[in-house]
């Protein structure tokens, strides 16, 4: 159950973003334009997306378990420090140069087009890089233990 739900929610959040054009790139360019033509369509989005996650968790926080039956998990950490701004500056940096983020290059996907499966291919390989570097970190810290 936990995979039918799992796909019907992305499935959800895809359609989501195709209907609300987030999946162009051209979009996300003209709302970070603010000098040029501005697009603040996806202010809108992004406003409806925080009232909707601020109201799930709102709800979730009262809860131990989830409505699957499994535990809660959310999230705990509430510093900010380097891991979190370099991070934050990568995906900002990467979204701004090319209008998509992980969201909306899957969904675009779908679409066709070899924009979007350039960036995801760039973006898996980002992922795989920072685990190896993450995983060597961890073990040289082990090692100095």
């Amino acid at each position: 159950m936990q995979v039918v739900m799992s796909f019907i929610t992305g499935l959800v959040f895809s359609l989501g973003l195709i209907l609300s054009g987030m999946t162009d790139p051209s979009k996300v360019i003209g709302f970070l334009d603010l000098a040029g033509n501005w697009d603040p369509s996806l202010a809108f989005v992004m406003g409806g997306a925080v009232l909707v996650g601020s109201i799930a968790f709102q709800f979730a926080k009262g809860r131990t378990k989830a409505w699957l039956g499994d535990v809660m998990r959310l999230p705990t950490a509430t510093q900010i420090d380097k891991r979190l701004v370099l991070g934050g500056l990568a995906f900002g940096t990467g979204w701004g140069l090319a209008g998509y983020c992980p969201g909306p290059a899957l969904a675009s996907l779908a679409q066709g087009g070899s924009k979007p499966l350039i960036f995801v291919t760039a973006m898996l390989a980002g992922m795989a890089i920072y685990e190896i570097q993450d995983r060597l970190a961890a073990q040289r810290q082990q090692k100095a233990a």
